[in-house]
């Protein structure tokens, strides 16, 4: 049985608690996929990868978005379809993208998956394939 391991510490971009906002590009970059499609795309990946995806943020309100966190400088290098927006440092403006705590109250945001040593991020290429899939 190969038990994964939860973080030993929290990741400097990770608040204390709460939420707080962070600039896409710098410690991640991220995928955002709206509404059901993203509900859909985070709990196929999750499956696939035996529930160790790495990060997903879930958004309760709104749009109800999920944000994907790839590592930095990933995100514009992959053709994300529409309608997934990647989310990384660049010359066409800034984004943030809203963290969760991993533990306390954090709403309206929440972990829909953790990162984790093994997991840090969401791969890439992966997820692009999972999104395509989902799409069909």
């Amino acid at each position: 049985m190969n038990l994964r391991k939860s973080l030993d510490s929290v990741p400097a971009w990770v608040p204390a608690s709460g939420h707080a906002l962070r600039h896409a590009g710098i410690h991640f970059d991220a995928v955002r996929i709206g509404g059901f499609l993203g509900e859909d795309v985070a709990y196929r990946l999750m499956a696939f990868t035996d529930f160790q995806a790495g990060p997903i943020v879930r958004e309760a309100t709104g749009e109800r978005n999920h944000y994907f966190l790839l590592p930095p400088q990933t995100a514009a290098t992959h053709a994300w379809p529409t309608p997934a927006r990647a989310l990384s440092r660049n010359g066409r403006g800034e984004a943030f993208v809203g963290i969760p705590a991993l533990h306390g109250v954090t709403w309206p945001l929440d972990w829909r998956s953790r990162p984790t040593i093994e997991d840090p991020f969401v791969e890439p290429e992966l997820l692009r394939h999972t999104l395509n899939c989902a799409l069909r």
